[in-house]
Protein backbone atom coordinates (compact mmCIF):
# COMPACT_ATOMS: atom_id res chain seq x y z
CA UNK A 1 0.00 0.00 0.00
CA UNK A 2 2.99 2.35 0.37
CA UNK A 3 3.25 5.83 2.61
CA UNK A 4 -0.24 6.80 1.93
CA UNK A 5 -3.25 5.22 2.42
CA UNK A 6 -6.61 4.49 0.20
CA UNK A 7 -8.49 7.31 1.58
CA UNK A 8 -5.40 10.29 0.87
CA UNK A 9 -5.24 8.67 -2.62
CA UNK A 10 -9.00 8.82 -2.84
CA UNK A 11 -9.24 12.48 -1.66
CA UNK A 12 -6.13 12.93 -4.31
CA UNK A 13 -7.87 11.50 -6.99
CA UNK A 14 -11.24 13.35 -6.22
CA UNK A 15 -9.39 16.76 -6.07
CA UNK A 16 -7.83 16.08 -9.42
CA UNK A 17 -11.15 15.49 -10.73
CA UNK A 18 -12.85 18.50 -9.03
CA UNK A 19 -10.01 20.73 -9.24
CA UNK A 20 -9.02 20.61 -12.80
CA UNK A 21 -5.11 20.02 -11.42
CA UNK A 22 -2.66 17.99 -13.14
CA UNK A 23 -1.50 14.53 -11.31
CA UNK A 24 1.70 16.46 -10.89
CA UNK A 25 0.10 19.81 -9.61
CA UNK A 26 -1.41 17.68 -6.24
CA UNK A 27 -1.06 19.81 -3.15
CA UNK A 28 -1.06 17.22 -1.28
CA UNK A 29 -0.74 13.92 -0.28
CA UNK A 30 0.73 10.79 -2.51
CA UNK A 31 2.74 12.03 -5.64
CA UNK A 32 0.93 12.48 -8.75
CA UNK A 33 2.53 9.42 -10.62
CA UNK A 34 1.23 6.95 -7.04
CA UNK A 35 -1.80 9.01 -7.07
CA UNK A 36 -2.27 8.05 -10.74
CA UNK A 37 -0.94 4.18 -10.99
CA UNK A 38 -3.87 3.80 -8.22
CA UNK A 39 -6.60 5.86 -10.10
CA UNK A 40 -6.00 3.70 -13.15
CA UNK A 41 -5.40 0.47 -11.01
CA UNK A 42 -8.68 1.03 -9.33
CA UNK A 43 -10.52 2.19 -13.01
CA UNK A 44 -9.55 -1.08 -14.12
CA UNK A 45 -11.43 -2.91 -11.26
CA UNK A 46 -14.41 -0.73 -11.64
CA UNK A 47 -14.05 0.39 -7.84
CA UNK A 48 -15.44 4.07 -8.50
CA UNK A 49 -18.83 1.69 -9.97
CA UNK A 50 -18.80 -0.60 -6.89
CA UNK A 51 -18.81 2.97 -4.28
CA UNK A 52 -21.43 4.64 -7.09
CA UNK A 53 -23.65 1.30 -5.93
CA UNK A 54 -22.48 1.50 -1.93
CA UNK A 55 -23.55 5.30 -1.61
CA UNK A 56 -26.63 4.63 -3.53
CA UNK A 57 -27.95 1.63 -2.11
CA UNK A 58 -29.04 3.04 1.13
CA UNK A 59 -31.01 6.25 -0.08
CA UNK A 60 -32.24 3.78 -2.75
CA UNK A 61 -33.74 1.17 -0.42
CA UNK A 62 -35.44 3.83 1.68
CA UNK A 63 -37.10 5.10 -1.64
CA UNK A 64 -35.09 8.88 -1.13
CA UNK A 65 -33.99 8.24 -4.86
CA UNK A 66 -36.09 9.91 -7.46
CA UNK A 67 -34.50 8.29 -10.76
CA UNK A 68 -36.27 10.67 -12.84
CA UNK A 69 -34.62 12.82 -12.07
CA UNK A 70 -31.39 11.30 -12.62
CA UNK A 71 -28.43 12.80 -15.11
CA UNK A 72 -25.50 11.83 -17.05
CA UNK A 73 -22.75 14.03 -17.69
CA UNK A 74 -19.41 13.72 -19.81
CA UNK A 75 -16.72 15.85 -21.00
CA UNK A 76 -14.18 14.26 -23.62
CA UNK A 77 -10.78 17.09 -24.49
CA UNK A 78 -8.31 16.04 -27.05
CA UNK A 79 -5.16 16.18 -24.81
CA UNK A 80 -2.71 17.67 -26.59
CA UNK A 81 1.51 17.18 -25.94
CA UNK A 82 1.94 20.62 -27.27
CA UNK A 83 -0.77 23.39 -26.15
CA UNK A 84 -1.33 25.98 -27.79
Amino acid sequence: MGAHGDREVLAAIVFVATSGCTWQQLPFGPSGARAHWRFAGWSKARVGARLHRLVLDEPGARGELDWSRCAIDSVNMRALKRGS
